[in-house]
């Protein structure tokens, strides 16, 4: 299975799993239901997904290291600011709140259960190997972090 890690990448996943809450929407339309407040919450939750998500890249290119998770050794400083202090990994937070929007939207059950699928493989196959690096390339700093600082919120 390490034949995965760091391969596909984030946004990548994000799309694939968009696509499969979207399929089972249409599948499974008795794992539909109604919410009146979609036409709010649905774009709020997304919205706030893509902010999330953005300050993180934003915070990466103002500390001049790669975005690109797939390359976690060409990391060239340990970001510890702005939105990482909240999470070691915003912009999947990001990427999650804009499934969850979506799944909002798809007002689908059977959609939604797609939501911790996204998180586990977003832990085994993603977080973990970038932590391996990063304890490997910024040892007792980024240990100090991660007990400071929670993986996800």
């Amino acid at each position: 299975m390490e034949t995965l890690e760091l391969k596909i990448p984030p946004v990548v996943q994000v799309l694939i799993i968009a696509g499969l809450m979207w399929t089972l929407a249409a599948t499974l339309p008795a794992a539909g239901f109604t919410f009146s407040a979609t036409p709010l919450v649905a774009p709020a939750v997304a919205i706030a997904g893509v902010v999330f998500a953005l300050l993180g890249v934003l915070e990466f290119r103002s500390a001049g290291t790669t975005v690109d998770p797939r390359v976690p050794d060409q990391s060239v400083s340990l970001v510890v600011r702005g939105v990482y202090r909240i999470s070691r990994n915003p912009m999947y937070v990001g990427f999650l709140l804009v499934l969850t929007g979506w799944g909002v939207f798809l007002c689908n059950v059977a959609s939604l259960m797609l939501l911790p699928v996204f998180v586990i493989y977003m832990n085994r196959f993603q977080i973990i190997p970038e932590e391996r690096h990063m304890h490997e390339k910024f040892g007792e700093a980024y240990r100090q972090y991660e007990k400071a600082v929670r993986r996800w919120v």
